[in-house]
């Protein structure tokens, strides 16, 4: 079998792919070209295509398969970003990864300690050697109540952490687990919403999800709650939120995901008008954190993407039972 690799990084995945392809015994080719209609005769002579977060449309599918592809992945647990249902009507089967949750549950949990001691404003002031107390008294988290929206892996393991810090925590999702009962409550949307003194989101970009904390659920919140998001941007309404940190509703906000990022992240575009207003509103405020998408990133991480995206190729040519697969 022949893999092909998009958005390969020379610094950090490579290694990992030589080390499969050494164990696996494929051959490879790559680029570290994200995938458009120009580049996709690189493809030629591949069965599997890995991906990284890069919209892949009908178009792209139907070049893919009459260059001969059959199977596509993608080295992320999310894959919103892929025309999974037009894969599926022409025949190419569709993967995606999984990877240790702590990751995404550590860097959470981080988000949530820089946010409740105010970190950027101390570090902002410290850096013009203003080291008056000022404005800078921030609140314990062992002391707040914390709303977890959604418990699958990552938001599971947010909880079994949180909970070494001796706060109250309370839980929705779907599918409830019992063994996190003894970790927290489960509730409501709703009373989560109204009783959390910090809310943080863990649900998939599913459109049922699209907005889920908008104008009015932002309404139903503790004035000065703390919001946290390292799943998906899609889940904020972006201009519900700015308008709820100009007023004072969202005492802070820790981003590590935002609305209509494709294109920004995992690139260099030192120098360039970026064309994502909502950015550029939420970096001038001083009760904002954001980051660029990176929650994922980290050495085991790394290794496990890239060793899960070649085991769900490798499964799909075999016929073996496949826990990657996505259709």
């Amino acid at each position: 079998m022949k893999i092909f690799f998009y958005a390969l990084r020379e610094y950090d995945e490579k290694k990992y792919v030589e080390e499969c392809a050494a164990q696996y015994g494929f051959d490879y080719n790559y680029t570290s070209e994200y995938p458009n209609m120009e580049n996709l005769d690189m493809v030629k002579g591949c069965e599997g295509v890995a991906i990284i977060t890069n919209p892949i449309n009908a178009v792209m599918l139907d070049k893919m398969k009459e260059l001969g592809v059959k199977y596509l992945t993608t080295r992320s647990i999310g894959y919103e970003h892929i025309d999974v249902a037009y894969a599926d009507k022409i025949g190419i089967k569709v993967a995606h990864v999984t990877y240790a949750p702590e990751s995404v549950a550590d860097y959470t949990i981080m988000m949530m300690l820089i946010a409740c001691r105010q970190m950027p404003y101390i570090m902002q002031k410290s850096a013009v050697q203003d080291f008056t107390l000022k404005g800078k008294i921030g609140k314990e988290i062992s002391a707040s109540t914390i709303g977890v929206l959604g418990t699958g892996n990552i938001g599971a393991t947010v909880v079994k952490h949180l909970k070494g810090f001796g706060c109250r925590i309370l839980m929705n999702d779907v599918y409830e687990k019992e063994e996190l009962k003894e970790f927290g409550e489960y509730t409501d949307k709703e009373t989560l919403i109204r009783e959390s003194d910090i809310i943080t989101l863990h649900v998939p970009a599913l459109e049922s999800n699209y907005h889920m904390i908008d104008a009015d659920a932002i309404s139903h919140m503790k004035d000065g709650v703390i919001i946290v998001n390292c799943a998906r941007g899609s889940l904020i309404d972006s201009d519900a939120m700015i308008d709820a940190l100009k007023s004072g509703k969202i005492g802070f906000a820790a981003l590590d995901t935002i609305e209509n990022e494709a294109g920004l992240y995992y690139l260099n575009r030192s120098g360039d008008l970026l064309d994502n207003p909502e950015r550029a509103v939420l970096i001038s405020f001083p009760n904002v954190y954001l980051t660029p998408h990176m929650a994922f990133y980290t050495e085991r991480t790394i290794h496990d993407m890239i060793h899960n995206a070649v085991i769900g190729l490798l499964n799909f040519e075999k016929g073996a039972e496949n826990p990657f697969a996505v259709i």
